[in-house]
């Protein structure tokens, strides 16, 4: 196939394929993902679109992003079966044949057969290749990508995320990063289980002391975002970045724990490793979505020693040793219970750090004295740190407990920095 040195672009147009991802049960991450790279590049993406596998839809979307724009970064579409149309709709709207690689059906070939399998012959439509394309190897899947430059440029990418992203970055992005205006580089900042309210009174003097800078700030459900970018080389805009990113810590005193993918379980895991400490938790009110958290994390068997789902009380007295006078004279939901929770969990397990939740997450079950939204939280550590938090979360069921794994997530991890949080004892 003949060679193709595209032009860089100013401007770009996304398309995503697959008709599953106009239901209820798929979404379009792909497209995120590449709006970032495009931007750090200097590229500006001014239409995103999303089409099922229809023959028609595609042959009508197609010309019309690129009449947008003219870079089209197209993902989906490239497997094996005949709901597959995305290379056969490119080559159709420039008037391309498809032409059968021998050299790609044998790899493709042998690529089954090291995994144990004979090829299925409805692989083979993989090795055709749009006629004058450069192949994009996909050194993560079966399905080749292509790019097709004429009048406008094409990128087909596949639309598994992990494909997708492996074959931009060593494949599309070098031939796209050759010259071209300075790239819009973002940064984006967490909070754990503050109001965005709060955060946003805060961080107000940042945004006045950066008036060329766009902000946003996001919520979601025991998290805050802080959204912000800066134009330029990328050691230029990291510069900036890393100002701005200063500021907001002086803002915030503490506040602030990471940055872009960083998760909260990752971060107080590494200091959980880092601090030679390990951790067990009880849970009530959680059923042991905070163990589910903790354990999401790759390694996390280096500090993580076991938890226990205490929903009864009976539970909460057998496996971790809440005492029965505490729970006829508190009740489950209380923070004598929480701390005792916290306690017995260290010991049952043998580790320097107890974390515990207990609560009324709804939508019944709640009373004038103890709401739903009622939740308990204690720390207890082998240096002698108790520590205990009161919230009362407003929302349904699913955000209580999971506004409340976050906030357990945070005492932890201003526990470890020696930072207050909570009622000590």
């Amino acid at each position: 196939m003949s060679a193709v040195s595209p032009l860089r672009p100013g401007t770009a147009s996304i398309l995503a394929v697959g008709s599953e991802l106009l239901g209820t049960t798929r979404l379009d991450t792909n497209s995120l993902y590449l709006t970032g790279r495009l931007e750090a590049l200097g590229i500006s993406v001014v239409r995103k679109a999303c089409v099922g596998d229809g023959w028609g839809d595609l042959l009508a979307e197609i010309p019309l992003a690129l009449s947008r724009a003219p870079l089209l970064v197209v993902t989906g579409g490239l497997g094996p079966t005949d709901d597959d149309r995305t290379k056969e709709a490119v080559a159709k709207v420039f008037g391309r044949a498809l032409v059968r690689d021998e050299a790609l059906l044998l790899g493709l070939r042998e690529r089954f057969r090291r995994r144990g399998f004979e090829m299925p012959k409805v692989n083979e439509k993989q090795a055709d290749v749009i006629e004058g394309a450069v192949i994009l190897a996909n050194t993560r899947g079966s399905a080749p990508g292509f790019l097709v430059a004429a009048g406008g440029t094409v990128v087909l990418l596949p639309g598994v995320p992990h494909e997708m992203k492996a074959m931009w970055v060593d494949a599309v992005e070098p031939l796209l990063a050759r010259g071209g205006a300075p790239g819009l580089h973002r940064r984006t900042l967490k909070i754990a289980a503050v109001p965005e309210s709060v955060v946003e009174t805060l961080v107000k003097p940042v945004y006045a002391a950066y008036p060329e800078v766009p902000f946003t700030i996001l919520a979601a459900p025991g998290e805050v975002q802080l959204q912000f970018a800066a134009r330029g080389t990328p050691e230029e805009a990291t510069r900036v970045l890393d100002r701005i990113e200063s500021d907001f810590h002086k803002a915030l005193a503490g506040e602030i724990f990471g940055r872009d993918e960083d998760t909260l379980e990752e971060v107080a895991g590494k200091l959980l490793r880092a601090k030679s400490q390990s951790l067990a938790l009880a849970e009530s009110c959680t059923g042991g979505q905070l163990a589910g958290r903790v354990t999401d994390v790759p390694g996390s068997s280096d500090y993580f020693l076991g938890a226990a789902v205490t929903y009864a009380n009976a539970a909460k007295a057998d496996l971790v040793g809440v005492s029965t006078a505490t729970l006829e004279r508190h009740g489950a939901v209380s923070e004598e219970t929480a701390r005792e929770m916290a306690l017995g969990a260290r010991k049952r397990f043998g580790a320097t750090i107890g974390l515990s939740t207990t609560g009324i997450a709804g939508p019944g079950g709640g009373t004038p004295e103890k709401p739903v939204g009622t939740v308990h939280i204690a720390l207890d550590a082998a240096d002698g740190t108790r520590l205990h938090k009161r919230l009362l979360l407003p929302g349904e069921r699913s955000l209580i407990r999971r506004w409340t794994t976050s906030t357990a997530l945070g005492m932890l991890r201003k526990h470890l920095l020696g930072l207050a949080d909570g009622a000590r004892r």
